[in-house]
């Protein structure tokens, strides 16, 4: 069995992230609502002059023309007990074939993000595949895991700069299997788990991406492979991304302007900063909103997301579940559930 994840593991990471995956189009929302025929369900950006459907194998999709939108037919909706939820389409825009995989929304609604996965309870290594697919059985709205680049240019997921006592920037991905392949949980790469991810439609994939020690240069390539594997795969109806360098996020931005990410650094840019860049939200730590009272609302009174990390005490963790935080980040995901339900 672990010679078979060694050889899957491999053969993930050892696939090449060119420059130009990304399309030069992009959609605002790649989420199918349940019950809403005729709904729209994603604009396309930037709005093209000429846009013709090449492929819908689901028969479900119509385009309107006027809006510049991928729209469900007038007679057509997806139900709640539908089993299948990615569907496929193709689109000549401009005349360029864009492809695109278009997602039910069947994910959780509950603004519980397990940090790191969920890891704890369970007692696995943290941004593992198994503590995201724990996540998933506990139905988190999100999933959130920390990426580095190892010596060989392979995204693998980590949180700090070694694992197992590795250093991960200096190793190569395949040291990184072969050294870590006897743990219960060795070191995947983003495509494994990204993998995993697209076999359910509860829980998203939050990227944090890493600054690299090695300068600059290498965190944006860290950031490109990053944002290229996820296009490469189509998995844009699922992923949002963190960082605290906030030129990581501007570069995000760049190559998706559509792409949802939120700033971790409280304190380095004001608000009005973030609208300005087309930042989507904040993701600061309870200090920030304990020093702030009305940083919540501020927030929400421009337009941005908000999230707060990390926090796992059960009267903390309920309080801000009532200030209406968008997202809560714990290490304690069974928690804050039991606290969720017990409200409701």
């Amino acid at each position: 069995m672990k010679n078979a994840i060694f050889i899957i593991g491999m053969f993930i990471s050892s696939i090449t992230v060119k420059a130009g995956n990304i399309s030069n189009f992009v959609l605002d929302n790649y989420l199918i609502p349940v019950d809403q025929p005729g709904k729209i369900i994603g604009y396309i950006y930037p709005a093209p002059a000429n846009i013709r459907l090449l492929s819908d194998t689901s028969s479900l999709f119509r385009i309107d023309f006027k809006k510049k939108a991928i729209c469900l037919k007038k007679n057509k909706a997806l139900s709640v007990g539908q089993m299948s939820y990615r569907y496929g389409i193709t689109l000549l825009i401009d005349g360029k074939e864009c492809e695109f995989e278009l997602l039910k929304d069947g994910f959780s609604k509950n603004k519980v993000v397990a940090h790191r996965g969920a890891w704890r309870k369970k007692g696995v290594l943290q941004n593992s595949v198994r503590s995201f697919q724990n996540a998933v059985e506990l139905g988190c709205q999100w999933s959130e895991m920390d990426v580095w680049l190892t010596a060989d240019n392979k995204v693998v997921l980590s949180h700090d700069s070694h694992v197992y006592g590795l250093e991960v920037e200096n190793i190569t991905s395949l040291q990184l299997f072969q050294q870590t392949i006897n743990e219960k949980d060795p070191v995947p790469s983003l495509q494994e788990l990204l993998m995993a991810a697209r076999a359910q439609n509860i829980t998203h994939p939050v990227i944090e991406i890493k600054d690299s020690q090695k300068g600059w240069e290498r965190t944006l390539q860290l950031t490109d492979s990053v944002v290229n594997i996820v296009h490469r795969m189509k998995m844009q109806g699922y992923v949002e991304y963190i960082s605290f360098n906030y030129e990581v996020l501007k570069r995000i931005r760049e190559l998706d302007p559509t792409a949802k990410t939120l700033y971790l650094w409280e304190g380095k840019k004001q608000l009005g900063d973030l609208i300005k860049d087309r930042i989507s939200g904040i993701d600061y730590s309870y200090y920030a909103y304990r020093q702030d009272k009305n940083l919540v609302k501020n927030a929400k009174s421009m337009g941005l997301l908000t999230n707060v990390w990390t926090v796992n005490d059960a009267e903390e963790l309920l309080l801000y579940y009532q200030q209406g935080v968008d997202y809560i980040t714990t290490d304690e995901p069974e928690l804050l559930l039991k606290i969720i339900n017990s409200l409701n």
